[in-house]
């Protein structure tokens, strides 16, 4: 069962310094969150053939490490900004990826994202978190599994901030020419994947 509408409030990470203890043990959580919401499976499966990725919000690129992949990570922690990369031509990509990020962007910055994604790369794909009764309740206990204070108000904090239904593809660029992909893949993620089509 989908909660109401998106629900957007400041997460404790993003306002912490990238070396403050706090989150970088919040981090690590993410790392484990990330296991077993098994998003990193849930991406790699769509990928195909793509090689040359860029990972937006990638954060301490962790979650495709050990595959064959050429990665560049787009994250504040690295000095990059996900608008300003996307806007300038560079070297060309299969695909781009968003783990966890594009919950904390509202409308408006998704659809320029969308547009700005589109003419970069013929595959984008973006695991979220599902904005669902089940899930908040599953947010709420993340202190079980051991996550520090940062994670536990953020964890909520998403899960309030994510997506049901076909909220992503109504707001990528409706020119024709993609094929879109949006569902809920358990536990609880959401699943969204624009191919161009004719893109194995």
């Amino acid at each position: 069962m989908a909660l109401s509408s998106r629900w957007l409030e400041p997460e404790w990470l993003d306002e912490l310094a990238p070396s403050d203890p706090r989150a970088e043990r919040s981090r690590r959580d993410l790392r484990r969150i990330n296991s077993i919401m098994g998003n990193a499976r849930i991406i790699a499966r769509h990928l195909g053939q793509a090689s040359r990725i860029a990972d937006l919000g990638g954060g301490d690129g962790s979650l495709l490490q050990g595959r064959n992949l050429e990665i560049t990570n787009v994250d504040r922690i690295h000095g990059l900004d996900v608008f300003e990369f996307l806007q300038h031509p560079g070297k060309p990509l299969d695909a781009i990826v968003a783990n966890l990020f594009l919950h904390h962007l509202d409308a408006d910055s998704l659809r320029r994202l969308f547009a700005l994604a589109a003419v970069r790369a013929p595959l984008f794909i973006a695991c979220e978190p599902r904005r669902s009764v089940p899930a908040l309740w599953a947010s709420r206990l993340v202190g079980v599994i051991g996550c520090n204070d940062v994670t536990r108000h953020d964890a909520v904090i998403s899960v309030r901030a994510g997506f049901a239904g076909k909220e992503l593809s109504a707001l990528w660029p409706a020119d024709g020419g993609w094929s879109l992909i949006e569902k809920a893949a358990p536990p609880f993620s959401h699943v969204f994947v624009a191919r161009r089509d004719g893109i194995v």
